[in-house]
């Protein structure tokens, strides 16, 4: 297992533009109506940032091409897993602290 993007892609094009429009649009359901909820309570600055980076992240999972498959694995116990201390020696290997 490894920490590459699953899916390839120019990363000044993401999935979702990391903009209020583009992450309100990618939400699914009542998601949409929390994410603006959160939105009109932050301030701006370090807390706005916050709310945004957040509900974008959600929202690039809301639209991930295989989110029913890898859901579907996990739910059944399928997906492939490594340990922790495997991580960390793979880590270790390519230099990473």
């Amino acid at each position: 297992m490894s920490a590459q993007p699953v899916h390839s892609g120019a990363v000044e094009h993401p999935r979702v533009p990391r903009t209020i429009g583009g992450i309100s649009s990618a939400l699914r359901g009542s998601r949409r109506a929390q994410f603006f909820a959160e939105l009109l309570e932050a301030q701006q600055g370090p807390e706005l940032d916050g709310v945004l980076s957040a509900w974008w992240g959600r929202a690039m999972l809301d639209t991930d091409p295989d989110r029913d498959r890898i859901r579907s694995g996990a739910e059944a116990g399928t997906l492939p897993t490594t340990s922790m201390d495997d991580v960390l020696r793979r880590r270790q290997q390519h230099g990473a602290r």
